[in-house]
């Protein structure tokens, strides 16, 4: 197994259990953040599927239904019923923090400047009534259901940089520290030995030369 090329004094090897110690707490922050953002990924995935089917519902509905106002009534008559629009949307595009990503936060603020259905009845089938009623559901729909998205593919990036840096740690970092500890420890511990039995034989001699 790999290790650091360092010099094998107890000073590096303090510094070296320094580091492991905070290698080891912020791989476990990584993992309870990566359980985190998954956990939130999962929630949006929900969301998404729920909101995309009731887009994917609202937009089949819309155009079966326009398709048949625009049969009976002619695409002229139709195109002067819907010209004026009755309706403004506002959007306001902010962000907001899930697990220190920054992703979009959109705020809708619909205003209908008067009535919604605004054509005469009489010249239109009630076909188209319910086209734009569906269409105007649609909107909000739509916009929500991308900010879902554009969250989800940020997280989902965010999850694979974290997967990595926790690799990192795990696979490569800390067990080279843990194995350069080891090696110091086992080269200090050598030193001392090699000490104690130089000192010993020291102490043979000295006891030699008193007795003489």
């Amino acid at each position: 197994m790999a290790r650091l090329n360092v010099n094998p004094t107890r000073m590096e090897l303090r510094s070296l259990k320094n580091r492991l110690a905070t290698a080891k707490r912020g791989h476990k922050l990584l993992k309870d953040k990566a359980d985190e953002m998954v956990r939130q990924f999962m929630l949006l995935i929900r969301d998404n599927e729920k909101i995309r089917k009731e887009v994917e519902s609202s937009i089949e509905k819309g155009l079966q239904s326009f398709l048949i106002a625009s049969a009976i009534n002619g695409p002229k008559i139709i195109e002067e019923a819907v010209l004026i629009p009755s309706s403004k949307v506002e959007i306001n595009c902010l962000t907001q923090n899930i697990m220190s990503v920054e992703v979009p936060k959109i705020n809708i603020t619909k205003s209908i400047e008067k009535d919604l259905l605004s054509y005469s009845f009489i010249t239109v089938s009630s076909d188209l009534d319910k086209s734009i009623l569906s269409m105007n559901f649609l909107l909000p729909q739509l916009i929500k259901l991308a900010e879902i998205e554009k969250t989800c593919n940020m997280l989902a990036k965010e999850i694979e940089r974290n997967r990595r840096r926790v690799n990192a740690l795990e696979y490569v970092l800390i067990p080279e520290l843990e194995e350069t500890i080891k090696y110091i420890t086992m080269k200090l511990d050598e030193r001392e030995r090699a000490n104690i039995i130089t000192l010993m034989k020291v102490k043979e001699i000295i006891e030699k030369d008193d007795v003489k």
